[in-house]
């Protein structure tokens, strides 16, 4: 059985971060183990949520998987609980990478144009960094651009995103997974970049007019779980966006509005 290990958030009401990566990878038949970086009570989208740094717990376990002998397919890194973090996972990269895993990370710190609550310029600097150690990096639009500093639109034409994603493959990623792409107001999906085969690829779906919290995790751990599954590049983002485009769906027909993210239990079916 594959191993992955995640690095992210426990958001203990929301739909986002561990509570997603967790239920969807082990779906997907991976042996998921889980590094928490924060504890917060709900995600960021609710006003007022408590938080709590897990900085010192994460250099603590990885101290004794190190003594454990530990070894993982694959890094998959999500919200990161402080700027700090990011040399401590520098850190855990050096020691659990190997030459036959990979380094999946999610930048994750804003959208729809905006950074997310606690992040600024320097977290932006310090993430791209972060990004050039990586294998696979799956920003959306609005980190992608924050990483380049140029300007955030909501359409792009393809030579515009063609040309993100090879600058922020330059920065070392061999893949680069560009999310939450529009080249018309019908549409929305994944464009990215395998710099090795010097290929392009991108699926798309109809767009679905309404936004849910969490959807970028959910996109990631599906697709960290379909290339651990031996699914190349073309065919995992298809299976991630298929799956978040029934997610987000099913909760449209049944809910319209949800705060706490998409009803993605309810298609856990697909994965498994």
């Amino acid at each position: 059985m594959k191993k992955i290990v995640t690095i992210q958030d426990i958001s203990c009401v929301g739909k986002c971060s561990l509570t997603v990566a967790l239920p969807i990878i082990s779906c997907m038949g991976i042996e998921t183990a889980v590094v928490p970086t924060a504890v917060l009570s709900t995600h960021t989208a609710f006003d007022g949520f408590t938080y709590r740094d897990l900085s010192n717990d994460i250099v603590c376990i990885q101290k004794h998987w190190q003594k454990e002998k530990f070894e993982f397919d694959a890094i998959y890194t999500g919200y990161l609980g402080s700027i700090e973090q990011i040399d401590i996972l520098k850190e855990f990269f050096n020691k659990f990478r190997r030459q036959n895993n990979f380094i999946f990370v999610d930048p994750v710190m804003g959208d729809n144009g905006k950074l997310y609550k606690g992040f600024d310029k320097d977290f932006v600097k310090q993430m791209k960094e972060l990004c050039k150690t990586a294998d696979v990096i799956v920003p959306n639009l609005t980190e992608a651009t924050a990483m380049l500093d140029i300007e955030y639109n909501e359409i792009y034409n393809t030579k515009h995103i063609e040309d993100i994603l090879i600058k922020l493959s330059d920065l070392g990623p061999e893949k680069v997974i560009l999310t939450g792409v529009s080249y018309n107001e019908n549409e929305i999906g994944v464009v990215c970049y395998d710099k090795n085969q010097n290929k392009f690829y991108q699926y798309f779906k109809p767009k679905i007019n309404v936004k849910y919290h969490g959807t970028g995790d959910v996109f990631a751990s599906t697709c960290v779980g379909a290339l651990l599954n031996d699914n190349t590049l073309e065919e995992s983002i298809k299976i991630a966006v298929d799956y978040v485009w029934e997610c987000i769906k099913y909760t449209y027909d049944n809910k319209k509005e949800n705060a706490y993210g998409v009803d993605f239990e309810k298609k856990l079916h697909m994965l498994i």
